[in-house]
């Protein structure tokens, strides 16, 4: 026992707060090195393995409090230095925090580091390391909800939306169903929709396609839109819905994607032939040109599968849903802002299109794409044509409730464009649930809990 202390002493330094914010640490009084005993090269020692346990879901009022808990394997006391890199989600350095502390043989330590003052409201990157070592890289909120993303609608922008909500109004639909035996039931009937949608601007309409679930027994049911994400551009087979919900539903596909272009094969069999893409990357498709840019069709093909679904007799049009992940989280948005049909509530998750100047400064896509298409426009033109289709903006005409989601190491749809909408919404009932570790992804437990919010506020007629 006594070799093996003087062996810890080897490994022993004086423990002292360095220059930083750092609280809620408990240092060890440093041994004296023994003299009789050889050196021995700390590089030799095992490196600590160490976690970072998710604490209030990595979501704070004010000051972060991270918790790193290093394990240490060697059968020597031996010492950390612990160093945090605090950085907003713009990767512009706030400050660090700095702490060393003595870890027990064969066991481990939580040391919990935070800040002496408070942080501004945003998302913030926390980069740990222990000894040199990089151990994390994640992302944290700080009063996500109180996060200001002043809206930019340009002076038109009511107008222009109103003219497409009436242009698309003036398309003769021409709905046809084709049943998928497949996936039908006694109690519901599984169909292929195919409709016409507003011209691109050429005056022709634009063929969209979407899964339509509809319930047999005669009722009127409540209605859910779902709408889709960002489709891949070397997309596999699709998978069609199957029956036995108790909602009128449409899985809606918007101009050339999803079912718009698979062929017939990558569909579940249905009697039609190869539907094509003709809109190539749809981010970049008429970029600048806001009269047939692609979101314009695209969100109002998504207000043309609800005045499909007014048109049938299940549908109950006072209980009208809407939900979406990603583009479909967009969707999701611009349906609740541009349907003439008042949705009940909606549940946009991960949401894309929100908040473009803060959004191209975060990650490199879309801000790439939409650079390389804008030709001769400046900056801030570019921002100009973008905000009429900014999700944040589109928020300001929504009233219903809004159940969201936002993951926190999200690097596609990261979480200030998540919040940029939800802030602006000023109905009271909303909610939104954070997903500390997730990325670019649908949590597991999303669907049950949107659809109990939705159920809880379906009305009924007296």
């Amino acid at each position: 026992m006594k070799r093996l202390l003087h062996l810890a002493a080897l490994y022993l330094f004086t423990a002292a707060f360095t220059a930083g914010c750092i609280s809620n640490l408990h240092h060890t009084d440093p041994i004296p090195d023994d003299p009789d005993d050889p050196v021995i090269d700390p590089a030799d020692l095992t490196p600590f393995k160490v976690e970072v346990p998710v604490t209030d879901d990595w979501v704070w009022e004010s000051r972060p409090s991270i918790t790193l808990r290093i394990i240490n394997f060697n059968e020597v006391v031996a010492p950390a230095d612990i160093k945090i890199v605090i950085s907003t989600d713009k990767k512009k350095n706030v400050c660090t925090e700095t702490a060393t502390d003595q870890i027990p043989l064969n066991s481990s330590k939580d040391v919990t580091l935070t800040t002496s003052i408070d942080l501004e409201p945003g998302f913030y990157r926390a980069s740990c390391a222990v000894n040199g070592r990089t151990v994390r890289v994640f992302t944290f909120g700080i009063s996500p909800t109180k996060i200001v993303s002043e809206p930019d609608k340009q002076t038109d922008f009511d107008t222009y939306w109103d003219a497409a909500v009436a242009a698309l109004e003036a398309v003769d639909m021409e709905a046809t169903l084709t049943e998928i035996p497949t996936k039908s039931t006694e109690s519901q009937k599984v169909y292929l929709l195919e409709m016409n949608s507003l011209p691109d601007g050429d005056g022709e309409p634009v063929v969209i396609h979407g899964y339509y679930l509809e319930p047999q027994d005669g009722e009127k049911h409540p209605v859910i839109m779902h709408y889709y994400g960002y489709d891949d551009q070397n997309p596999g087979k699709l998978t069609c819905p199957s029956a036995g919900t108790d909602y009128a539903e449409l899985f809606l596909s918007t101009r050339g994607q999803v079912i718009n272009n698979r062929t017939a094969a990558q569909r579940e069999p249905d009697g039609h032939g190869d539907f094509v893409n003709t809109y190539g990357d749809w981010f970049a498709w008429h970029f600048g040109q806001k009269d047939s840019y692609y979101y314009r069709g695209a969100f109002m093909d998504c207000v043309q599968g609800i005045r499909f679904m007014a048109t049938r007799e299940t549908s109950d049009m006072d209980n009208v849903f809407a939900e979406g992940s990603s583009q479909g989280g967009a969707f999701s948005y611009a349906a609740a802002a541009l349907s003439p049909y008042p949705l009940r509530a909606i549940a946009p998750g991960v949401a894309f299109l929100g908040d473009f100047p803060d959004y191209f400064t975060i990650v490199d896509w879309p801000a790439n794409t939409a650079r390389a298409s804008k030709g001769s426009m400046t900056d801030e033109q570019m921002f100009a044509f973008l905000s009429y289709f900014d999700t944040k903006n589109l928020a300001t005409r929504i009233h219903c409730p809004v159940i969201a989601n936002c993951c926190l190491q999200d690097g596609t749809c990261p979480p200030h464009t998540n919040m940029a909408p939800f802030n602006v919404l000023d109905n009271p009932d909303k909610e939104i649930y954070f997903y500390p570790t997730l990325g670019h992804e649908i949590p597991s437990n999303w669907i049950s809990r949107y659809k109990k919010f939705f159920k809880a506020r379906i009305v009924t007629n007296q």
